[in-house]
């Protein structure tokens, strides 16, 4: 499981660029993954709110930032909470109960384990409220 050796709810510290006279390259991600979505969220939206049963993702924030709350799942104490911004990556595993608190307009690539088809999302999503 390559989540494993991913130190949750930190910021992950992405590799150097390759820079030429063409422009910049930075990898983000570098194993097998299924799926690849591109979200625009306005201020003061929330979104998420729920945790995955198997699935994980990462979540890199192309422009804007966001508080990110989260817990692990069956625990009764009050969500902790962070903030990432424009160039941030982050990670959240399976069972872990989380949600995004848009600070600005924010757009954000989230790379995840499964398919994001309709079935297959909501048969591992469980919905809770987190915030």
């Amino acid at each position: 499981m390559i989540y494993k050796s991913i130190k949750y709810n930190s910021k992950i510290k992405l590799p150097k660029e390759f820079k030429d006279k063409r422009g910049i390259i930075k990898n983000l991600i570098n194993f097998n993954f299924g799926s690849c979505v591109l979200i625009n969220s306005n201020k003061n939206s929330i979104r998420a709110n729920h945790y995955h049963k198997k699935h994980w993702h990462f979540i890199y924030i192309l422009e804007g930032e966001l508080k990110y709350y989260y817990r692990k799942v069956g625990s009764n104490k009050k969500p902790l909470m962070k903030k990432f911004f424009t160039d941030d990556l982050f990670f959240t595993p399976p069972m872990y109960e989380h949600a995004l608190l848009f600070t600005k307009r924010t757009n954000f690539i989230t790379l995840g384990k499964a398919s994001r088809t309709k079935q297959s999302y909501e048969n591992d999503l469980v919905r809770v409220n987190l915030i």
